[in-house]
């Protein structure tokens, strides 16, 4: 084997001669070279991911300080303004509001400082517009399930009732009654039995019943939904049939807003109130009494053209109609229900 001619040799140059080995400078050159451009790729990762968190940073930074100068009562107007126009793009405004500092107590201030312009009536746009602010804020409190509770505990929505038994139908009041509406909607918009016991050891009821009956039509709408939300829960719908007082309390305006639907249509309004008569018949003892008192004007196909394009409430009605009837729609006279089939 060692006097093997060159051309059987064991590692053949097929014809040329053998590439250089790479000095072993060139070698730690390309090395480093290579562990750089990893690096610079890297680096260049974590600063787009660094370049993606400066704004939420910025965002909170700006949130938290415009919450601080709530307590300031040289700059709480223009931090109210900018903190309600901002809420939605805040992430956890509401645990930072509730556990600052004496923020809760400045959005208190702002509502109780308005209670004289209450009666006589005299609540300016602006002090209208200001409070509003702040109570958008105490909704944003409302609606956040880390905060609800100790929101409830702490009983604020009580504040709000005075704006709620307001009767004075000009902007700044109506306003203000959305909006304390809104606080309220808030809370029952999460089905929670603790927020309903809650309302029902208040006025709530009275109180949206009152706005039921001479608001807008959206605070009407806002002001009915609270009163379905109420009695969708097991303890709401007891509570309002325990006593015919209550329950007609409750019809009374329900059917009275059926009346001025007739005239000025609401699909969304009708829509409440139909379900509010539907959960109604659930309850046996109001079932019956809803066979005198349900308005004429929900069985003879007036809001056809209404709920044309509602079909889920036009099936509410036909169950509501059902209920009501005991399964025998010839008991009751029912013209123009074959649209609702």
């Amino acid at each position: 084997m060692a006097n093997l001619p060159p051309s059987l040799s064991m590692n053949p140059s097929y014809g040329g001669p053998s590439p250089p080995s790479p000095s072993p400078i060139a070698s730690a050159a390309a090395a480093a070279a290579a562990a750089a451009a990893a690096a610079a790729a890297a680096g260049g990762a974590a600063a787009a991911s660094a370049a993606a968190q400066v704004p939420k940073d910025r965002k909170m930074a700006s949130a938290e300080q415009l919450v601080l100068d709530l307590c300031d009562p040289e700059l709480r107007e223009n931090a109210l303004l900018d903190l309600s126009k901002k809420r939605e793009i805040f992430q956890d405004l509401a645990p930072l509001l509730w556990s600052s500092f004496g923020t809760i107590s400045a959005l208190l201030q702002e509502i109780v400082s308005i209670y004289p312009a209450l009666s006589p009536p005299t609540l300016s746009p602006a002090a209208s517009n200001r409070v509003c602010n702040a109570l958008a804020l105490l909704q944003c409190v409302a609606s956040h399930p880390d905060t609800r509770i100790h929101f409830l505990n702490a009983h604020i929505p009580l504040y709000l009732y005075p704006f709620l038994n307001t009767t004075s139908k000009t902007r700044p009041f109506e306003y203000l009654r959305l909006t304390s509406l809104g606080v309220i909607g808030a809370l029952v918009k999460v089905d929670d039995t603790e927020v309903i016991g809650f309302l029902l050891q208040t006025e709530i009821i009275p109180l949206c019943l009152r706005t039921m009956e001479m608001g807008s039509e959206l605070s009407k709408t806002v002001a009915t939904f609270i009163v379905q939300k109420i009695l969708l829960d097991d303890i709401g719908l007891r509570y309002i049939c325990a006593t015919a007082e209550r329950f007609f309390a409750v019809g009374s305006v329900l059917a009275n807003m059926v009346v001025t639907l007739a005239e000025q249509p609401s699909t969304r309004l009708l829509k409440h109130i139909i379900r509010c008569y539907l959960r109604l018949s659930d309850n046996p003892r109001a079932c019956g009494a809803l066979q005198s008192c349900l308005p004429d004007m929900l069985k003879d196909g007036t809001f056809n053209n209404c709920l044309r394009d509602d079909p889920a409430t036009r099936r509410w009605l036909q169950q509501l109609l059902h209920n009501v009837t005991g399964g025998n729609l010839g008991a009751s006279p029912q013209a123009g229900l074959d649209y609702m089939t």
